[in-house]
């Protein structure tokens, strides 16, 4: 070998083991970057004429599991979904409140509400002429009330922040697109120079694992290093260009905002719908939080909120407040001419301040074909006016101001439900509602708790003028109203939960329990998501990771390689600086 080759060889050694050196400091200097992995050099032989003639850097490159990397990214993506689930059913557990049990009221569930109320109502059928008892009734009524609305407020506000989050991760996913589409870019470039790509690669493995949490891709990487991004459908979200997805937050959530035609957008990529294509992702989880999850827990609370206002409803209508009140208007919107379905009979009186009988009548409902028939003939009724509102409500008023109106609905049976006239009508009615959005307990109640109909008009076949018709100290609307909400309601299926016969308060509680199921299923699936994650992180970690000791202990290594290729050139300086000296003595 010549001093020519073997100062090359030297030469080579120790630029070597200068990029050696410089790629062991980055791999130290970033060991906790997140996203970084170790990169190593790639070195070959050099051979000149059949002799070996020293070494040549061929590249700097990661090491990164391709099949991990994916099983990484799924494992991302599913994390994302069940975090964004976790989060969800955890706030929508406590906006259902706890209960140590469904029959007592120690806890702040709905169904403990529920359990002051039927307490309340308890106390009254034991003392039915106590005002303070009746206020009690009242206040407990309308603190359901204010539970059922808030909790529906709630519901709706949890669905109108998943909307807005949709919004905001549709937006991180355009940002993490056209970042990848940049990194691919100077990939490109890079590979075609024949530059290392390692380092750009690890900010696109980063950018590539922000974008899997919100929705599951699928990817590829073309022979030019360019990366293709496509949804687990396969529709294109990044090739030459970027796909961006579309959102359109909604301006208001209500119960009845739904998706696709209730006002609530969806996840388009290039006017294809996209979203019920996403499985995975916190986008995939806030679709169905939206969607799905939420509006089913408003459902199960409708199904109660309804179910309550029918039973208090048909309890008070077959009553009377004591003393009765100076009028009675409907909740019924009705026109005169409508058909009047109805059998039985329906009693209506007129009495004085202390409920003695001033006139009274009853009415044989098959005699009359339309509303406005009966409303003429009990207009017709000494002492009372009877007439249709502008808002369709069928009004009943004593004549004198000083009076009261009283009904029985007897034996009166209206449309195919069968409900008494007094109920189809709504003329004593304790609450309003369509769902539990709406759910509102009678404004002549909350302003006059003595309006509640305790009472009842007396059903004897014949009454006697001036003869005590309304008692104050009678049990059995009260009783019948305690027995309401404690015995047994049939429930239709709503939600996640089926069909049932139960009292209202135990219906709470299963409302509340599968709050809390949902919330405990969502937290195990996150431990167990979090678990997987992490156990691939650490597997890639250990392959592709930097450990500092061991860098550290190369670099002792590589100085000890640099010193002795540094020790190489300087002996054959020093054999060519004699050389030299001999040539030119002789």
């Amino acid at each position: 070998m010549s001093l020519s080759i073997a100062r090359y060889a030297a030469t080579s050694a120790l630029m070597a083991a200068e990029t050696q050196l410089s790629v062991t400091s980055a791999n130290i200097a970033n060991a906790d970057v997140d996203g970084y992995t170790r990169k190593t050099v790639t070195q070959v032989s050099t051979v000149s004429n059949g002799i070996g003639s020293g070494t040549a850097v061929t590249g700097i490159s990661g090491s990164v599991d391709k099949l991990l990397l994916k099983s990484l990214m799924q494992a991302v993506s599913d994390l994302g979904a069940a975090s964004t689930t976790n989060d969800y059913a955890s706030q929508l557990q406590s906006y259902f409140g706890s209960t140590t049990g469904s029959s007592d009221s120690s806890g702040t569930s709905i169904a403990s509400t529920m359990a002051s109320l039927a307490t309340a109502v308890s106390n009254l059928a034991d003392t039915p002429e106590s005002s303070t008892l009746k206020q009690q009734v009242v206040s407990a009524l309308d603190d359901v009330a204010a539970q059922l609305r808030d909790t529906s407020s709630s519901i709706q506000t949890l669905r109108s922040n998943a909307d807005q989050q949709i919004g905001t991760a549709v937006d991180a996913v355009n940002s993490d697109l056209a970042t990848i589409k940049d990194l691919n870019s100077q990939i490109v470039k890079s590979t075609a120079a024949g530059e290392s790509t390692a380092d750009l690669e690890d900010k696109r493995n980063s950018a590539l694992q922000d974008l899997s949490s919100y929705m599951g891709v699928n990817y590829s990487v073309t022979s030019s290093g360019a990366m293709q991004i496509y949804t687990a459908s396969g529709q294109t979200l990044l090739d030459s260009s970027v796909h961006a997805l579309s959102f359109t937050t909604a301006a208001k959530v209500t119960a009845a905002s739904s998706y696709p035609s209730g006002g609530l957008s969806g996840v388009t990529v290039d006017g294809a719908d996209i979203t019920s294509q996403m499985k995975s992702g916190s986008i995939a989880a806030l679709v169905s939080q939206r969607d799905s999850v939420l509006p089913a827990s408003q459902s199960e609370l409708d199904e109660l909120a309804v179910q309550l206002a029918d039973t208090l409803n048909t309890v008070s209508n077959a009553g009377t407040a004591s003393p009765p009140p100076n009028s009675l208007t409907g909740t019924t919107a009705v026109a005169a001419g409508d058909t009047l379905s109805g059998t039985g009979t329906f009693r209506v009186a007129v009495t004085d301040g202390s409920g003695s009988l001033v006139s009274y009548q009853d009415f044989d409902l098959s005699n009359y074909a339309t509303v406005g028939d009966l409303v003429s003939a009990i207009n017709g009724v000494s002492g009372l006016s009877a007439s249709i509102d502008a808002s369709g409500h069928v009004v009943i008023a004593a004549a004198d101001a000083s009076g009261g109106i009283a009904v029985n609905e007897m034996t009166s049976s209206v449309g195919t439900e069968g409900k008494g006239l007094s109920d189809w009508l709504g003329l004593n009615n304790m609450v309003s509602a369509t769902g539990a959005s709406d759910f509102a307990v009678s404004s002549s109640l909350l302003s006059d708790s003595s309006k509640l109909a305790s009472s009842s008009l007396n059903s004897s076949a014949t009454l006697t003028i001036g003869a005590q018709v309304v008692t104050a100290g009678s049990t059995v609307v009260a009783q019948k109203l305690y027995d309401a909400l404690t015995g047994d309601t049939a429930f239709s299926a709503a939600g996640d939960l089926s069909s049932r016969t139960t009292s209202f308060s135990s219906y709470a509680a299963d409302i509340v329990a599968d709050a809390a199921s949902a919330a405990t299923k969502a937290s195990n699936t996150l431990t167990s998501k979090e678990t997987v994650k992490s156990n691939l992180a650490d597997t890639i970690s250990s392959q592709s990771g930097v450990n500092v000791d061991e860098e550290t202990a190369r670099l002792s290594d590589l100085q000890n390689a640099y010193a002795a290729a540094a020790q190489v050139l300087q002996t054959l300086n020093n054999m060519f600086t004699s050389l030299i000296n001999s040539v030119q003595s002789t």
